[in-house]
This record gives C-alpha cells, structure tokens and sequence, in this order.
C-alpha cells in the first residue's frame, strides 16, 4: 500500500513540476491511491476553461451552401426556409408547454433505421439552423462512435472528442468542445473508436454528462447525431437520454418495417418525429424537407409533399 501511495505522489509531482516548467497555473489534478486521475464532478467546473476558449474550427461556410445545407447568412433558400419549420417545432417541445412532459426536452438525437439515409446531414443542418437563432445556443455531438461522419461532412478533420472523454483521457469536456466560426454553435467530436463504446455510452459519466447539458444553460440545444438504430445498441443506450428524437426517412428506400422497428427501440416517453430525406416529385419546385411528428399521444401526422434531392449521411 505505501508502495503504491508513494508511486502516486511521484506521478502528481511529475505533473506539478511539468507544469511549472511550462509555466502554466492550471489547478492541479487529484489521484488515487492507484495513481488514476479522479475526474472532477463537471458541475463544479468553470463555464468556460479560459485554457480551452481558443479551440475553434473553421467551417467553409460558403461551401457547405454550395453542398446544399443550410446558409447562416443572410442569403434565403429552400433548405434553410424548410429547416426554419422544422427546427420551431423541436424548439416548441423543448421549451413550449410539452417539455414539462419530457426528459431532457432540449436534447435531440437525430437518427434512422438503417445506414445511409441522411441522418447526419439532417443533424447539421438542424444545429446550424438553430445557431441562427437570436436567443439560442446549439451544441452538435457527434455519438456516432461506429462511424463518425460530422466532422467530415462539415469539412473538417477529425479530432478527439467525446470518447476520449468517457475513456478518461481527457481531463475536462472543455478540452473537446469546440468553438466554431459560427457564433452560437459549438461541436464535440466523436473521438477514436472503443471495443467498449456500448458500455462508455452507459456509463454514469455520460449520464452525468447529458444532466450537465441538459440543465446548465436555459438557452442550449443539445443536438447528437447518433448510429441507425436497427443492430445497433449504441442508439437504444442514448435514446434513455434524450427528450426528442428526430427519424430520418428516405423516401423510396426505407421499408415501414424498419421504421417501426426503430421506433420500438426509442424511449417510448420521447417526442418522436419524423423527416422524410432524399424525395423527389413532379412539381415545380426544388423540393423540400417534409416534418411530421407524435408525441405522447402517439397520433402521426402526416408530412406535407416531402421533397429533396439526393443527400447521404
């Protein structure tokens, strides 16, 4: 036991002294008496680290328009007036009279029942139509462990991110929760892939985490791009924690089978809605995104004329 208490010391004063050669005053962390670094509780952690503020990415933002997403500027389009209708009923369960019914109202998991079907170019589109909003602030998660696609489609090269996080690798969530060019959106990466992420998605820590976003700021959504949910357990485990969840459908490809064997797998306390990707029709328009939602009443409405062009996860 002295043994391993005098092998503990020695690693903090490693630390101290590493830091104190780097020159910095950062607040020195704990250890146990098996030399691990015990996480703080994240509540008692200060809004924003000032060693963290400068973390940002850039995002092309005149590129991503030329994708076909959603424009932050002052610039009108289809896709941008579409996701305004959607994203005033996601903000009407999370602060409207229904989030009293809910959990977590202001977290959103945005799904599908199967790969491929533009969950994650709904997942972005969705916070960068919320970042627009004049008294709202979004932060786009990317738990999609298996398969990590928001960095990419945004533009920008992958980094570490929530599993480093639950790993312990990463001391504090500020160490990974990104700044962006976009004032009010900020973005947490999925990290590397883990043998374990099943367990470290339902582990205390990341319950402890989605309290922290879900109760801290007033005026945050909370956005997760999350693995399809057919196979796949990742979903179901982050499903307990979400409010609402937002499927993503392809039209012409996504069997009624799949979908409602996906909404078998989501809380059945959640908001659950519906947004009809990849449809195409005769009429003269560009097409647009169609929107239909159940709550707790379990009544689908059904989506109006759900058109758009070709977009992937």
């Amino acid at each position: 036991m002295n043994n391993t208490i005098e092998k503990a010391l020695l690693r903090q004063q490693e630390v101290e002294r590493a830091q104190r050669e780097a020159g910095t005053s950062t607040t020195q962390p704990e250890f146990d008496e098996n030399g691990r670094r015990i996480r703080r509780d994240i509540t008692q952690e200060p809004d924003k680290p000032a060693q963290y503020t400068e973390k940002r990415f850039e995002i092309d933002l005149a590129a991503l328009e030329k994708k076909g997403f959603v424009s932050t500027g002052s610039a009108r389009s289809h896709i941008s007036e579409e996701y305004r209708e959607i994203k005033r009923k996601l903000l009407a369960n999370a602060f409207g009279t229904l989030s009293s019914t809910l959990n977590n109202s202001n977290i959103i998991m945005v799904t599908s029942a199967r790969p491929s079907e533009g969950k994650t170019f709904t997942a972005v589109n969705l916070a960068m139509s919320i970042a627009t909003e004049q008294d709202k602030r979004v932060l786009l998660v990317d738990a999609d462990v298996l398969k990590p696609n928001t960095l990419r489609t945004l533009g920008l090269k992958e980094r570490s991110g929530l599993m480093e996080y639950l790993l312990g690798d990463v001391y504090e969530i500020g160490e990974v929760m990104f700044r962006t060019n976009v004032n009010k959106l900020r973005i947490i990466p999925a990290g590397r892939s883990h043998h374990l992420s099943t367990e470290l998605l339902a582990s205390q820590a990341m319950s402890n985490l989605i309290n922290e976003f879900s109760t801290r700021y007033p005026d945050r959504i909370v956005v997760i791009d999350t693995p399809p949910l057919i196979g796949i357990n990742e979903s179901a485990v982050l499903a307990n924690f979400a409010g609402q969840a937002v499927v993503v459908v392809e039209e012409g490809r996504s069997k009624m089978s799949d979908i409602q064997k996906a909404v078998e797998r989501l809380n059945p306390d959640m908001a659950i809605g519906f947004v009809v990707n990849k449809s195409v029709n005769n009429s003269d328009t560009n097409g647009y995104y169609g929107y239909s939602y159940y709550g707790s009443d379990r009544e689908i409405d059904e989506p109006e004329a759900p058109e758009k062009p070709s977009q992937s996860d």
